[in-house]
């Protein structure tokens, strides 16, 4: 199994980042994951290998819910081989696969997160929220200064 573990030491660090590798980005408050009515944060996490983003992460927890590639892919508007490459990018970051799959046929192929898939949009998740909840304060600064 590959888990995204990070010290609390690190977890600090990235929170403490938080302007340098999050973009802040306005969104509607009825569309904010974090429930945040201020604004929302969109993290990628740069790793040796490549970079994991909401983007991919959507992908992972659309494949979780849609049960195939394909249709995960659908319901975010990307072609099967666009998704198929961020699964493949995700397997080459982590070293380990993300989505298992069953092959197609009379009743069609499937798709589940792996142990790997799931910890990794865990700890995706739960760095995205540390990193709203500190950042918030600025948000709220800066919303009020784009008001101005």
């Amino acid at each position: 199994m590959v888990r995204l573990s990070l010290s609390r030491e690190s977890r600090s660090v990235i929170v403490s980042l938080v302007a340098v590798v999050v973009e802040y980005r306005g969104m509607k408050p009825a569309t904010l994951k974090t429930g945040s009515t201020i604004g929302a944060l969109s993290l990628r996490i740069d790793l040796a290998h490549g970079r994991i983003g909401p983007g991919k992460i959507d992908l992972l927890e659309a494949i979780d819910r849609e049960g195939s590639i394909s249709a995960a892919g659908r319901a975010l508007g990307m072609s099967y081989k666009r998704a198929w490459d961020l699964v493949d990018a995700l397997n080459q970051i982590l070293g380990a696969p993300v989505v298992a799959t069953s092959p197609g046929g009379y009743r069609g192929g499937g798709a589940v997160l792996t142990d790997a898939g799931r910890n990794l949009v865990a700890d995706y998740r739960a760095i995205e929220r540390a990193a709203q909840r500190a950042a918030e304060p600025r948000l709220a600064a800066l919303a009020r200064r784009a008001r101005a």
